[in-house]
C-alpha cells in the first residue's frame, strides 16, 4: 500500500487523523521538499514516527505504482484550490488556474497571459499560484561539476508576481488587466496570522503580505454579495 497524505496548510497539526494514523503504520516516510512544511520535514518525521526520507511527489508516484499492482490511497486535506474561498468570491465562479513562475534575465515565460485573457473574457476569476523554489541547483556549481550547491529558498510574493503580471502586460497590450484591476492577496492561507487583502493591482504591488506563502486571485466579473464580502478586506481594513 502506498499512501499519499495532505497536510493541509498551515503547519503539522492540520494532518487528519486518518493522515496521521496511515503515517504512524508506515515502513517509510517520504516528504514533499517542494512545500512550505517541506523544510521542517525531518522535524515533522522525527515527531511523527522516528524514521524516514524526504522526496517530492509528483503524479508519477500514482501511476507507476498502480502499473506494478500496487494499491495508491490519496488522504485528501485543505489544499489552496479551495481555500480561497475564503475571500468570498464564488469558487464556480473562476476559470482556469495558472502558475506565475520567477522570472530570470534571460528567461520571462508569459503563456499565462492567453488563460488569464480567456478567463476574463468570460468575466471569471483567475487563480494565480506564485513560484516555490526550493532546492534548486545553483548555475555555478552546475557549470562547474562536482559537489551540487544550492540556491537559498525562494517564495514568490504577491508584491513580485503583481509587478511580473503588469511587465507581460506591458508586453503583450492587449489591455487584459491594468494596475487598476481588482485583485486579492493571500499570505498563510489556513494559518493563525492568515492575511486577505483587497485592492487594486496598483495597491497590491505596494503593500507587504508578509511571510510565504502567497497567492493572487485576478478578480473578474463580480455579483454584489461578492463585493459585498469584498469590502471587509480592502488594503487598510483589519481582517
Amino acid at each position: 500500500m502506498l499512501y499519499i497524505i495532505g497536510l493541509g496548510l498551515g503547519d503539522e497539526s492540520d494532518i487528519t487523523l486518518r493522515g496521521l494514523e496511515a503515517v504512524k503504520k508506515s515502513q517509510k516516510i517520504y516528504m514533499d521538499r517542494k512545500s512550505f512544511m517541506g523544510n521542517q520535514s525531518h522535524l515533522l518525521i522525527e515527531r511523527w514516527w522516528k524514521k524516514g526520507r524526504e522526496a517530492t511527489t509528483h503524479s508519477d508516484l500514482v501511476v507507476r505504482p498502480k502499473k506494478l499492482g500496487v494499491n495508491v490511497e490519496v488522504v485528501h486535506n485543505a489544499s489552496v484550490m479551495n481555500d480561497v474561498g475564503i475571500c468570498r468570491l464564488q469558487l464556480y465562479h473562476y476559470g482556469e488556474t495558472v502558475s506565475t513562475p520567477f522570472f530570470t534575465e534571460i528567461w520571462r515565460p508569459d503563456s499565462f497571459y492567453e488563460k488569464i485573457k480567456k478567463n476574463r473574457a468570460l468575466g471569471l476569476h483567475t487563480l494565480c499560484l506564485l513560484d516555490i523554489r526550493v532546492k534548486e541547483p545553483a548555475f555555478e556549481s552546475l557549470c562547474r561539476g562536482g559537489k551540487k550547491q544550492y540556491e537559498p529558498p525562494r517564495y514568490m510574493t504577491v508584491n513580485t508576481a503583481i509587478e511580473q503580471l503588469l511587465e507581460v502586460e506591458q508586453k503583450r497590450g492587449d489591455s487584459v488587466y491594468s494596475e487598476e484591476t481588482e485583485c486579492v492577496g493571500f499570505a498563510r492561507l489556513g494559518a493563525e496570522d492568515q492575511k486577505i487583502l483587497s485592492g487594486t493591482m496598483k495597491q497590491s504591488e505596494s503593500v507587504d503580505c508578509g511571510a510565504p506563502l502567497h497567492c493572487l486571485v485576478i478578480v473578474g466579473k463580480t455579483h454584489p454579495v461578492e463585493e459585498e464580502m469584498l469590502e471587509f478586506y480592502i488594503y487598510g481594513t483589519a481582517n
